[in-house]
């Protein structure tokens, strides 16, 4: 007889599609949406001044509620492994991003932790850890804390080009990248121009710069050097977290339910049953 706790829809065992996970899961994007939009009509100035700033606040609120629920809704599903990934993929993000940031690349590579997630756990874990890897980042540095929109975004893509099979499907994930590049990009240029006035520092902003010295417009100068930089920077991100997923040793990668039952890795095993990335492991 089995116990009477995985009845419970939010255990291993529940089904993937749950009333309570798709509810969980259109409250996070909701919340991420009704923020996002908030600080784009507000336009709040004061958001780089960190969390002592209201509209920062709101920003911390909003996002960080998406991320509860987006985590409430798969945590009990999510493998230790996952769990463990979670942290180091957040290291990963920060760490990274504040370097190159501060280099003349105009790429972020902010968000290679988030990616290897989201191809490892799926798209609610992915978009989940952009929202923590973006909050807890935006403490150290509050100008980060306006995108974390589009760190959600790419987590949840970087799970659907998992799910699709892109992944074991190399020479198509440059592709995936790109796609996710542009996505991005529009996400991310409505937010620098309502909040950072289209200024920009570091090859971004010069791209930018050399856009506005040829006569476009504020959005569109903003908008053209976030595609530009979007584009390879998260088409060499695809790749580089594809490398890494694929550098694990296989006996870890199996670990990951999303991975069995996607058969997202060449060379993985699907899984007959499970959900979601809660299939049982293999015996």
């Amino acid at each position: 007889m089995s116990h009477p706790l995985t009845s419970h829809p939010l255990t291993v065992d529940a089904p993937g599609r749950s009333p309570l996970r798709i509810t969980l899961t259109v409250l996070g994007a909701l919340a991420v949406v009704a923020t996002y939009a908030f600080l784009i009509v507000s336009q709040p100035a004061d958001v780089v001044n960190g969390p002592t700033a209201a509209s920062a606040l709101v920003a911390l609120t909003g996002y960080g509620l998406a991320m509860v629920f987006l985590f409430v809704g798969i945590l009990p599903t999510l493998p230790t492994t996952t769990l463990a990934l979670i942290p180091v993929a957040l290291v990963l993000n920060i760490v990274l991003g504040q370097f190159v940031g501060t280099t003349l690349v105009p790429i972020y590579l902010d968000s290679i932790g988030t990616v290897l997630v989201g191809f490892l756990a799926g798209p609610a874990a992915g978009a989940a850890t952009g929202l923590l890897s973006t909050l807890v980042w935006s403490f150290f540095n509050p100008t980060v804390l306006p995108f974390a929109a589009g760190a959600a975004a790419i987590g949840a893509l970087a799970g659907l080009t998992a799910r699709l099979g892109l992944v074991r499907r190399f020479y198509v994930l440059p592709l995936a990248g790109i796609v996710t590049g542009l996505i991005a990009a529009l996400i991310a240029a409505p937010v620098a121009v309502a909040v950072f006035g289209g200024t920009a520092t570091g090859a971004t902003g010069a791209v930018i710069a050399v856009f506005r010295a040829a006569g476009d417009s504020l959005a569109d100068s903003v908008t053209k050097g976030a595609i530009i930089s979007d584009l390879s920077d998260k088409l060499v991100t695809f790749v580089v977290a594809a490398a890494l997923a694929y550098a694990l040793p296989r006996r870890s990668t199996q670990r990951f339910p999303f991975v069995r039952k996607h058969r997202v890795l060449a060379g993985a095993k699907s899984t007959a049953r499970g959900t979601d990335g809660e299939a049982a492991p293999a015996a």
